[in-house]
């Protein structure tokens, strides 16, 4: 059986609000201090293109401390992230600080790598992700590997792990942050709830596509993608044209981690979501299996992937995080 162990955290009351721990961590102000701290990781990160078969390649970012390291944790960003996102370079310098070699994946058509593969990214791609962890694994071969991922960065790193034993894949730790469980109920969540989420991954959205229309201007007509759509209306028209899926809702369940999903999870894995999550409803928690490589930390309080007790530092999950990762090196 899984185990719920409770964390606590007490962000100051200015910090309190669930939209403002999911939103600040996106602001100028937040970002422009996160990019101070974390200049050793930036300065040390070498660009890499992983060859993650079938033809497929991901860009990614390695950093190594001066003095070596024995361990490598894989960061895998949320949908419109990339290896840039303020939580990644927050969580990534702090591992490099205490001995950590990182690597930040990018997914495919997320940061500047909409050239490198002519399909559309879907959240279905996750044999492309096994190629990258199976390609890093084969790079560092005399490193322990643990993943760690926000947002559908967490339900990537989980399905990798469902499928470590299949592909030979030998991950100590899998980490993952207010993870999406359920696809479906995460979209509704996105369209009736506030509407700056809705319009921030829009925006995002809409602005990658024609990214990747200028990459690949043949493959691609621009003026499909400026259509007034709901987030809702633009997923369904973007798989069913895109993706080889018959419908939205067999999309939507292909990456779903409810129900039996997670039941043959051996990899030691830690799923820790935010109760005030606007995005991820909590009580889809009840609803995952409870293998017994599965540890599920609820915290009342966090929003989407914040987990900030101040604007500078690292956030909460950052040092939480890196304790759980030293724990299973101990």
């Amino acid at each position: 059986m899984s185990a719920f162990v409770k964390e606590g955290f007490a962000p100051p009351a200015w910090l309190a609000s669930p939209h403002v721990q999911s939103i600040l961590p996106s602001a100028p102000l937040r970002r422009a201090m996160v990019l101070r701290r974390a200049q050793p990781l930036c300065e040390r990160s070498e660009p890499l293109v992983l060859d993650c078969g079938s033809g497929v390649r991901l860009g990614a970012y390695y950093a190594e401390p001066s003095r070596g390291a024995d361990r490598l944790v894989m960061l895998l960003h949320g949908w419109e992230g990339s290896a840039d996102s303020q939580y990644l370079l927050s969580i990534g310098q702090h591992l490099l600080t205490h001995g950590y070699a990182v690597l930040r994946l990018n997914f495919r058509d997320h940061g500047a790598t909409h050239h490198l593969n002519p399909g559309l990214f879907h959240s279905c791609r996750i044999d492309e992700v096994v190629g990258a962890v199976a390609a890093v694994q084969k790079q560092h071969s005399e490193k322990s590997l643990s993943l760690v991922g926000y947002s559908l960065g967490g339900n990537f790193a989980l399905r990798v792990a469902l499928r470590a034993p299949q592909h030979d894949l030998h991950i100590r730790q899998v980490v993952a942050v207010c993870p999406v469980l359920d696809p479906a109920r995460t979209l509704r969540a996105l369209e009736v709830g506030p509407y700056v989420y809705r319009r921030y991954f829009v925006h995002k959205w809409r602005n990658s596509l024609l990214q990747k229309c200028a990459a690949w201007p043949l493959l691609y007509d621009r003026a499909d993608f400026l259509k007034d759509a709901s987030l809702t209306e633009m997923t369904e028209a973007l798989v069913l044209q895109h993706a080889g899926f018959t419908d939205l809702e067999s999309y939507l369940n292909g990456y779903a981690l409810v129900d039996d999903v997670l039941q043959p999870l051996r990899v030691r894995s830690r799923i820790i979501a935010a109760l005030d999550d606007p995005i991820i409803p909590s009580n889809d928690l009840e609803r995952l299996a409870q293998p017994q490589a599965l540890t599920i930390t609820p915290v009342a309080r966090g929003g989407h992937c914040g987990f900030l007790n101040d604007l500078a530092g690292p956030s909460w999950a950052d040092e939480y995080i890196r304790r759980q990762l030293h724990a299973a090196h101990a």
